[in-house]
């Protein structure tokens, strides 16, 4: 996925609010900027770290730049929650998932479950529905190793459970975990910040649901799927 304009480079000065943040762009102009991130963002806020911003002509929006980017770790990391499911479906059709690039038909944000929307639904005559979820990684403590969730998630949990249903229903579902940084070579659940989340997962896992966790390249330019990596316990 190529970003449609170049983005902006800066200094982030402080997230707040959860989804808005100050930033200092390197012509010494300073902004506020929506932060497209629900999470903690753990490791990835800290004041004077390099950012990159997306920029908008919409006269409508009250922030006209979008936190896409933040360097941590000396390697870029993509914050940006909603690009997830356009990469995840280029993976898809890149054939990097199983065999879901055999399913005649994708559509994103589908209504199932009680009150939920599934990310990507795959469907085909002979292989019948696979319900995609996937969710968006970006926290790493111990170095190579991405982690999910970086906070309390029971939206994701009941996800989970939902997902399973659909397995005892007779369809496929699969987990799509999408690593926004280059420098992570395994994905691991984070039992000790979200204990609950992962139980679903255990649950969903015995019931069928697959799981699968691809790594990205990240620049200024594009963020790219490049390869799935393990998921560990």
């Amino acid at each position: 996925m190529k970003f449609p304009a170049p983005l902006v480079p800066g200094r982030l000065e402080r997230r707040y609010k959860r989804f808005l943040a100050d930033v200092h762009l390197e012509d010494g102009t300073f902004v506020t900027c929506a932060v497209p991130n629900t999470g903690s963002m753990m490791g990835l806020t800290d004041p004077g770290s390099r950012v990159w911003l997306s920029t908008s002509d919409n006269p409508k929006r009250k922030y006209r730049h979008t936190l896409e980017i933040v360097e941590a770790d000396g390697t870029m990391v993509g914050v940006n929650t909603g690009l997830p499911n356009r990469l995840v479906e280029e993976a898809i059709r890149a054939g990097m998932i199983a065999d879901l690039a055999d399913f005649a038909e994708l559509k994103r944000e589908q209504k199932y479950g009680m009150k939920s929307r599934i990310d990507i639904l795959l469907s085909d005559p002979a292989k019948g529905l696979a319900y995609v979820e996937v969710k968006n990684v970006h926290m790493m403590r111990i170095p190579g190793l991405a982690e999910f969730p970086d906070t309390v998630t029971a939206r994701g949990a009941r996800h989970l459970d939902e997902m399973a249903d659909m397995v005892r229903a007779g369809h496929r579902a699969a987990m799509v975990y999408l690593v926004q940084r280059s420098d992570c070579s395994e994905l691991r659940l984070c039992r000790d910040l979200d204990p609950a989340y992962c139980a679903a997962f255990d649950r969903a896992a015995s019931a069928g649901v697959e799981a699968f966790a691809i790594r990205c390249q990240i620049t200024p330019n594009e963020i790219i799927p490049e390869k799935t990596i393990p998921l560990g316990e």
